[in-house]
């Protein structure tokens, strides 16, 4: 960190939203530590920070707009158990809901760099959704260095704490996904059965004047 400086930060958090696995709570607290200890200045490393979840968002959002409603539609057609109305339906949520969710979805992990794809594909306005970023991604980042500038060689302590929230978000978005799925496939089984069949024959109607067989 004392290497990379605030520039080097700035870069690592942009990363960070493109790949998830590069943990924003190490690189946030860890710079907080190197600030503490005088080897970078701690508002230049809120703001390159701050500045890299921007860009790194931004292309997720350009990402999103290059794939359009249209593509999405597709691929979410050929996927197991999703429907279009699905897609028809989250689109609805995020045009009522979309600031809100750009916004506190940068408190999230992993949703925190996924939200910029909608975003995109509904092409939200630039310059709130540009806003909307470098607000959230500033608290973001302003408590995770703080927290490292104020615990100083124990700065593990705030990656630790944060592990602990990023797994109850996890497990809590896996059992969201499982509930849907069997809602899906219930409702799915239900609408087989009360189906009727195809190739079953028609009633035989008697004649008139004439006594059915039997």
């Amino acid at each position: 960190m004392e290497k990379l400086g605030g520039p080097g930060a700035g870069l690592a958090i942009a990363l960070e939203n493109l790949f998830p696995p590069l943990p924003s709570e190490v690189i946030l607290p860890l710079a907080g530590f190197t600030a503490s200890q005088g080897r970078m200045d701690v508002v230049s490393a809120v703001a390159w920070t701050t500045a890299g979840s921007v860009v790194g968002a931004v292309v997720l959002y350009w990402l999103g707009a290059l794939l359009g409603r249209d593509r999405l539609v597709a691929v979410a057609a050929r996927l197991p158990l999703v429907k279009v109305s699905d897609i028809e339906r989250t689109e609805a949520w995020f045009v009522r809901h979309g600031t809100k969710a750009v916004f506190f979805g940068r408190f999230v992990p992993i949703f925190r760099s996924l939200i910029s794809i909608p975003a995109g594909v509904e092409r939200m306005r630039l310059p709130v959704f540009l806003a909307l970023t470098a607000a959230g991604s500033l608290i973001w980042n302003t408590a995770f260095i703080a927290g490292g500038y104020a615990l100083g060689a124990r700065w593990q302590q705030v990656t630790d704490l944060v592990g602990i929230y990023s797994k109850v978000i996890l497990i809590a978005v896996i059992a969201a996904i499982v509930v849907f799925m069997a809602m899906r496939l219930l409702r799915s089984g239900r609408g087989r059965r009360r189906r009727p069949r195809e190739d079953a024959e028609p009633p035989v109607s008697a004649e008139p004047g004439r006594r059915p067989p039997g």
